[in-house]
């Protein structure tokens, strides 16, 4: 008589989704977060414009809507280290985050690149605006192995990507510059 087989069942760890910011095209060199941040805080303006002159029946001004703003949000207080293979933090991590807000080629009629916010799902397309690092442990040597990263980002138009220097707009404002230049 056979005896019965044994049936392990495992159950596997679900794949931690790590936060990208991922180079439209290819531009630059994808960013990926070593840890997750804990929180994301988007922040939009509307604009509103008022005449003092034109008030209603409650005595308040009249007021318009006059547009919106991009989204803006920073990732705050991203750890990168490098502590355990003794490489530069600099080298490994910061220098890749660093051409986000570098001309892509280093030409200067070139822009930034743009990325693709993503984690799990795509958030939207996006820009640095701001980079802020912090160099925070190093070996005895010197060689930087830890730092704090601040980047601000803020959303672009998916349908209408920044080109370089040129304008997309046809309009007789932008018309009249070309006749100028």
């Amino acid at each position: 008589m056979a005896s019965p087989a044994i049936i392990v069942i495992q159950k596997r760890q679900p794949q931690l989704e790590k936060a990208k910011l991922i180079a439209y095209n290819g531009e630059a060199p994808d960013i990926e977060l070593m840890f997750n941040p804990t929180e994301l805080s988007f922040a939009r303006t509307v604009h509103w414009q008022s005449d003092q002159g034109n008030r209603g029946t409650t005595l308040l001004p009249k007021v318009n809507f006059s547009g919106v703003e991009p989204y803006k949000f920073t990732l705050k207080q991203l750890l990168y280290d490098s502590y355990e293979t003794k490489e530069s933090v600099m080298k490994k991590y910061i220098d890749n985050i660093k051409k986000g807000v570098e001309t892509i080629d280093g030409a200067p009629d070139k822009r930034p690149p743009v990325y693709i916010l993503t984690w799990g799902s795509e958030y939207f397309y996006c820009v640095i605006t701001s980079l802020t690092y912090t160099l925070n442990m190093f070996l005895s040597d010197g060689t930087p192995v830890r730092a704090l990263v601040d980047i601000a980002l803020q959303e672009v138009d998916k349908n209408n990507l920044p080109g370089g220097r040129e304008s997309a707009s046809t309009g007789d404002a932008r018309q009249a510059d070309q006749r100028l230049g």
